[in-house]
């Protein structure tokens, strides 16, 4: 085993494939202390999943939150429970040849923050339990409705009864319960059929290796190459350099001011949210940076990498 990896890994994930055997594959082949993901995906989706490598699970909530793209395409006319071409028919209807026309106005009604219902076959919690288990069950619950922005949501082509679509949204937002309301609101009804991450935050599929790669027996050194540095890993993140000497004294546990840090700041604009501290390039810890009426500027260390 070489050297523990630390980053993340942009995965092309195949349909059919559940993102924990992406990362079980990748246990197996990459010498790595923790391994996650920053955002699953079904099993009937494909496409990018960014997988968090060592000390890279602490990127966690910075990765997650980033906003997401995906094309996917939802056959009109026909609902099912779960939302997408894997569950059981609950309703058939035809669908007109001029629903087309219908489609760009039916798209822009779902635009900007919307309410959404979760599905019942997903990994949200109800007391405890995965809805999709007490969904196959049978068990009687409602999952409560949530806030979701969407950026954008296009028609990219149709060929009834199918439609295919680009959204781009926030993280947390159900795909499936977009398109099944979109089906709705054009009175056919609709159920996902394909569905793909194209980005995440600043993350194309296309530098994504596919996730048929992580085999027993690859070359550990190829994939460890295609593995993405800490500091890389928060492009669209402020970044603020140290000397080595306060790089040392905060990975010891040391929680600098924020008048030892200003002088690393080099963007014009004024400083606030999240930020990386670095060091030649290696990533040292992401502060909090916030304005008190009475104190100034205040750093306040949230995650620190060692």
């Amino acid at each position: 085993m070489g050297h523990p990896v630390d980053g993340i890994l942009l995965v092309d994930k195949a349909e059919g494939v559940i993102s924990f055997d992406v990362i079980r594959s990748i246990r197996q082949v990459l010498p790595v202390r923790k391994v996650g993901h920053a955002g699953t995906l079904d099993p009937l989706a494909t496409g990018l999943l960014i997988i968090l490598l060592g000390q890279g699970t602490k990127l966690s909530q910075w990765i997650m939150s980033q906003v997401k793209v995906y094309e996917g395409t939802l056959r009109l006319g026909i609902e099912t429970d779960t939302l997408d071409s894997t569950g059981e028919i609950l309703a058939e209807r035809p669908v007109p040849e001029w629903i087309t026309s219908k489609l760009d106005k039916a798209c822009r009604q779902f635009l900007g923050e919307i309410e959404q219902r979760p599905p019942r076959f997903s990994a949200v919690r109800v007391k405890g339990q995965r809805a999709y288990r007490l969904a196959r069950k049978g068990a009687s619950f409602d999952l409560p409705k949530r806030s979701v922005f969407i950026e954008s949501l296009e028609a990219l082509s149709a060929d009834l009864p199918f439609v295919t679509l680009r959204v781009r949204c926030s993280a947390g937002t159900y795909v499936r319960s977009l398109f099944a309301d979109l089906g709705k609101s054009l009175g056919t009804g609709a159920h996902l059929t394909a569905l793909r991450r194209i980005a995440s935050g600043g993350f194309q599929v296309e530098s994504a290796i596919a996730s048929g790669t992580f085999k027993r027996g690859c070359d550990p050194a190829v994939l460890e190459r295609e593995a993405i540095p800490l500091n890389e890993a928060l492009p669209g993140m402020t970044e603020v350099e140290v000397d080595a000497a306060l790089a040392r004294k905060i990975r010891q546990g040391y929680q600098p001011a924020w008048n030892e840090l200003q002088d690393g700041f080099s963007a014009e604009n004024e400083v606030s949210g999240y930020v990386k501290i670095t060091k030649e390039n290696e990533l040292i810890a992401v502060a909090s940076v916030y304005e008190e009426k009475t104190q100034g500027i205040k750093a306040k260390l949230v995650r620190v990498f060692l």
